[in-house]
């Protein structure tokens, strides 16, 4: 072990990242930084040294894998009740009103009122017990809701999901950043993300099997099967938790499957991009926050993709033909086909979405700000089409823009990774900022669809096409600010470098001209600028 710790040293493939903040360390050891291959532009680990390949095979398997599977599971038990919907549960708990978008507000609740302490809480707890103790309360609270008989009792089950759902998401990014470089985390994010929306593909699927095949079994309508699944499955995985997923590298307490030179290694990879340590809550720590600039514009810039990424409405559509009278006489679709047709979109939107965490990572060099422009540009153009289109009259037409729609909503993990590498120099802030994007955004989310995107109101959906269009607007224009205040950033630091080199040049020659005598000066302090 110690002749490997004096032989290999840590590579950190920097090449451009888009620091936004001069707070991440550049003064690292890089003892095999040479030209990139096609190879890692495919995998980035394909080109480190063997030890650093191992490691991250292993965070890869342990970290990426887990939280992906984890977030498939909670697409399923999060989205599941919009399937139950469309599949008998309005029916059978009279939800003719606006009782499903009311679910999904309370929902919403639980999901608001748990993320910031529990991202918090992982800058204190091993997120070995946080993250698996999540998945086990909404497994069980998903399994219930298989037995309610009224709209409240969904209620009260939906909110409690929600609780244990909402530390998940936000506590997996927050575990990305704390492993991985801006050069590895974007793809990953993405990946992990999008294992969401492969749940929400497979939901549809569940559902129509589980319509078709236990639909009266032992007594149960096939949308309480669903339910049922869907918590059975989450179980395993949340045991399997306990005993697979790490630590932090810099908690200082090493995970199982690292040899010591590995746990080593993880935290020299973290030092050598500015990732910070824990640090106490202090009135120092606090006040430095709260007058951050960070605070106040980073979340926002996720809180407006959120909000404008369009509700699912092809569904609605294809049962809006089944009206009686109906639009169009002749056409009429299965409960199979109106939970499996809306799928291609999503299968274009995840090859789409992980092509731009690639380009982001790769040739882009770690840029993000990119992908939230074109995101917001084409988003606004397919809604403006969904908004002009007839509703009924060309059926194949309106089909492929639903199926298109959503390929510029894609830049949301990117997001995250931006806030996780603009926030390096302050692990605390990081987890916080983090958080209270996905947070904020889901505030709003509580509100917005009660008056934007009410159930009545689908498939036409005239208002939620319009607020989506105006908060991709804004998106722009934010997303633009930010970028002026990370310049005025790094034109500040980097005048605070120049007199902290001034102030060492006058101290060298006022020492030199010293009578013999040997002054002793303060070891230089860094200033945290951000």
């Amino acid at each position: 072990m110690a002749e490997a710790k004096q032989t290999t040293a840590v590579t950190v493939d920097d090449g451009r990242y888009d620091r936004d903040t001069d707070n991440s360390a550049t003064d690292y050891e890089e003892s095999e930084k040479s030209g990139k291959s096609w190879k890692s532009y495919v995998w980035d680990t394909w080109e480190l040294p063997k030890e650093q390949r191992w490691l991250l095979f292993k965070v890869d398997a342990f970290v990426l894998t887990f939280a992906s599977i984890g977030y498939f599971l909670k697409n399923i038990d999060q989205t599941n009740v919009n399937n139950a919907f469309l599949s008998g549960m309005k029916e059978e708990l009279n939800m003719y009103g606006n009782e499903l978008v009311t679910s999904t507000s309370i929902w919403t609740v639980g999901y608001v009122v748990g993320q910031i302490p529990s991202n918090l809480l992982l800058t204190r707890v091993s997120p070995r017990w946080v993250i698996p103790s999540l998945e086990v309360g909404w497994g069980i609270a998903t399994i219930c809701t298989s037995a309610v008989h009224s709209y409240k009792a969904l209620y009260a089950l939906r909110f409690l999901v929600g609780l244990f759902e909402s530390g998940f998401y936000p506590g997996i990014h927050y575990m990305l950043g704390s492993w991985y470089t801006p050069r590895e985390i974007g793809k990953r994010a993405m990946i992990f993300w999008l294992a969401g929306s492969i749940g929400n593909m497979f939901s549809g699927f569940l559902q129509a099997a589980a319509y078709t095949n236990l639909n009266g079994v032992h007594g149960h309508a096939g949308w309480r099967w669903l339910f049922i699944i869907d918590g059975i499955i989450t179980l395993p995985l949340a045991v399997a938790g306990y005993f697979f997923f790490p630590n932090l590298p810099q908690d200082g307490v090493k995970t199982w499957w690292t040899t010591q030179r590995e746990h080593e290694i993880s935290i020299e990879r973290m030092n050598a991009i500015g990732r910070a340590g824990k640090e106490k809550w202090t009135k120092a720590k606090l006040k430095s926050i709260l007058l951050s600039w960070h605070t106040y514009f980073l979340p926002m810039i996720y809180v407006l993709w959120n909000n404008a990424y369009p509700q699912p409405a092809m569904g609605y559509w294809l049962k809006s033909f089944n009206a009686d009278p109906p639009p169009v006489p002749g056409t009429s679709y299965s409960v199979a086909q109106i939970n499996n047709l809306p799928l291609p979109s999503t299968a274009i939107f995840i090859v789409m979405a992980l092509f731009w965490g690639w380009l982001s990572d790769g040739p882009m060099k770690g840029l993000r700000w990119p992908f939230i422009y074109a995101g917001a540009i084409i988003a606004m153009a397919f809604n403006i089409a969904l908004l002009k289109m007839p509703l009924y009259g060309n059926n194949r037409d309106r089909t492929l823009v639903y199926w298109f729609a959503n390929i510029g909503n894609g830049a949301g993990p990117l997001i995250l990774s931006w806030i996780n590498e603009i926030c390096s120099a302050d692990t605390e802030k990081r987890a916080l900022l983090v958080a209270a994007a996905n947070d904020f955004a889901y505030v709003v989310q509580a509100v917005a669809p009660n008056f934007v995107w009410k159930t009545t109101d689908f498939p036409r959906a005239a208002k939620g096409y319009t607020w989506s269009t105006v908060l991709n607007a804004l998106l722009i224009v934010w997303t633009a600010v930010v970028q002026l205040l990370l310049a005025w950033d790094r034109k500040r630091q980097a005048k605070a470098r120049e007199v902290i080199s001034e102030d060492s040049e006058a101290n060298s020659q006022e020492e030199s001209h010293d009578d013999g005598k040997t002054s002793e000066y303060p070891a230089e302090k860094k200033t945290d600028l951000s």
